[in-house]
């Protein structure tokens, strides 16, 4: 399968600290995949250094063939990669709309003169945006939503309405960083399916950072385990889960026993 995104080598520094150290990965294109490892393993620094937060001190990266070192994060959305995070980063003040609106701008063509003077090209942008928002709002089941302020939402449907966002600029790819975290287990059972139908549904490629291994186990088709920013291994749900090097470094035995789930289970 032809590869979306590829590091060779990728390296981040942070004074004495090497973050992330030479870590080669090959995403397939129209794939689901997880980067796994302990707390302070570098996964996060690794997100950051594919988004153009961070630039790398060394290596390359490599996305549908153009490289990304030295663009900025802007540069890279409108390429296609975009991004959520840990903690939500919803503008809590602006609307589900407003939002989703905002998350739009990377492949808005109009420029500031044309949304002062309001001339029809503008006013034709800004309609069919108004229309993609209401689209995307019932894809994430927020239909009916959309004149709420995001903090007055649930912390699920939050969590949504940040994926929407992301999904307003149309990527190709998609990194999640914890998408799960702080949900109960119906919540995070919706957010598998959810994730699921990303994939399947609109043909984007996932790569996800997450602690919950059921959830990791059960949807992804290939996973990478990261340890004090060095890449140890990398394979199937099932080889990640049988690999020493990862029980003892992350996983433990008791817990990787009790992972020989299927992604049906996972998803129940």
């Amino acid at each position: 399968m032809k590869p979306i995104l590829e590091t060779r080598r990728l390296t981040k520094f942070f004074g004495g600290l090497t973050a992330v150290n030479q870590v080669d990965l090959i995403i397939p294109e129209n794939s689901i995949a997880s980067v796994i490892g302990p707390n302070g393993a570098g996964k996060t620094t690794f997100f950051n250094c594919i988004t153009g937060f961070y630039q790398p001190d060394d290596g390359e990266m490599i996305f549908e063939d153009r490289s990304l070192v030295g663009l900025t994060p802007n540069a890279i959305a409108t390429m296609g990669i975009t991004r959520t995070y840990q903690n939500i980063r919803l503008f809590t003040n602006m609307t589900a709309m407003e939002n989703i609106l905002v998350g739009q701008h990377p492949r808005l063509k109009a420029s500031w003169i044309e949304a002062i003077l309001h001339n029809p090209r503008e006013k034709r942008e800004e309609e069919t945006a108004v229309v993609e928002a209401l689209r995307l709002l019932r894809f994430v089941s927020l239909g009916g939503l959309g004149d709420q302020l995001a903090r007055n939402l649930p912390y699920g449907a939050q969590r949504r309405l940040e994926i929407a966002r992301a999904l307003a600029s149309r990527p190709r790819l998609l990194l999640l960083d914890e998408p799960t975290a702080g949900m109960n287990a119906r919540e995070t059972s919706e957010m598998t399916i959810f994730i699921r139908r990303l994939r399947d549904e609109l043909g984007i490629t996932i790569l996800l950072i997450e602690h919950d291994m059921r959830v990791v186990m059960g949807i992804s088709e290939q996973v990478t385990v990261l340890d004090y920013g060095v890449k140890i291994a990398e394979g199937t749900p099932g080889q990640i889960q049988r690999d020493e090097r990862v029980i003892e470094a992350y996983l433990g035995h008791g817990a990787a026993s009790g992972l020989n789930i299927s992604a049906d289970t996972a998803a129940a």
